[in-house]
């Protein structure tokens, strides 16, 4: 493929700055260096040197990868689709401070998931718990999406790698996510989610959890403006981390199809300047 698109005048008008492709995966599984590593060498192929890679899951010490968000369940077919969502979670009655659904590496020593289901598990009500082990929430189950629904704040670990679908699925039901890792949204998503990390979410670091902080008692500090103006700005960028169903796209609504490519066009202007190009 790489060869085809090589002999094409369009590649050889700036030797692929100006092209870009989709992988549907993390970019760890085009990363392997040995054959009996998992994936795919593909962005370690000689022609892929200067495209631009959309990926679920960046590195995010590549200029070349950029981060978009993993499809959720929600795809609306119109801006009044994402309205009615917004105002429904918006003003939906939240009962539990924070909630956490998810499944423990059992074979990973000091497993940090483990650690955050037991602070939920012993946080005497204020903490919903969605348990993953098994198979439980391999059909899509209702519970997790009304476990996001009822609570304030959702609990964001890192998934197999350092990001994971669940940030998303959490912020379209209006819960502000909790994270512990940078990587897992804030060098990841710039593109799509705000530039000031605190308005929409709240950060702890791993280790002040592992020395045994209280989760609990971070997000009680937070007073109940603090709170609805966080959410509102994680409902307020909901359009931006869906797809639409429609291949128009919503009117008058950017959604996360819209900004990538709006994204990668700013970055062929960018590129056009004298001195950007290595």
């Amino acid at each position: 493929m790489l060869k085809w698109v090589h002999d094409q005048p369009y590649w050889k008008k700036s030797n692929g700055w100006d092209h870009f492709i989709t992988m549907g995966r993390i970019t760890w599984d085009f990363r392997r260096s040995k054959d009996d590593d998992w994936g795919s060498r593909c962005i370690y192929l000689p022609g892929m040197r200067n495209i631009t890679r959309l990926l679920i899951e960046r590195n995010s010490w590549d200029y070349f990868d950029v981060g978009v968000p993993y499809p959720t369940g929600f795809h609306p077919t119109s801006p009044s689709d994402v309205e009615t969502w917004q105002e429904f979670v918006r003003t939906r009655t939240r009962t539990t401070l924070f909630c956490f659904a998810g499944a423990t590496r059992g074979l990973i020593k000091n497993d940090f998931r483990g650690l955050l289901l037991n602070q939920c598990y012993n946080s005497s009500g204020s903490c919903r718990v969605v348990d993953c082990g098994g198979s439980k929430c391999s059909n899509g189950t209702s519970l997790i999406l009304e476990s996001f629904l009822g609570s304030d704040f959702c609990l964001q670990p890192r998934g197999d790698s350092f990001t994971r679908r669940s940030i998303f699925d959490c912020m379209i039901a209006g819960s502000i996510p909790v994270f512990f890792w940078n990587r897992t949204a804030y060098s990841q998503y710039e593109w799509f989610l705000p530039g000031q990390p605190e308005s929409y979410s709240v950060y702890i670091d791993k280790n002040d959890v592992l020395n045994g902080k209280s989760i609990k008692g971070v997000l009680e500090s937070f007073g109940k403006d603090e709170v609805r103006k966080m959410r509102e700005k994680v409902i307020q960028y909901i359009p931006r981390i869906v797809y639409a169903k429609p291949h128009q796209g919503l009117k008058g609504m950017k959604d996360a199809f819209d900004l990538a490519v709006e994204g990668v066009l700013n970055r062929i202007k960018d590129q056009e300047r004298e001195g950007f190009k290595w």
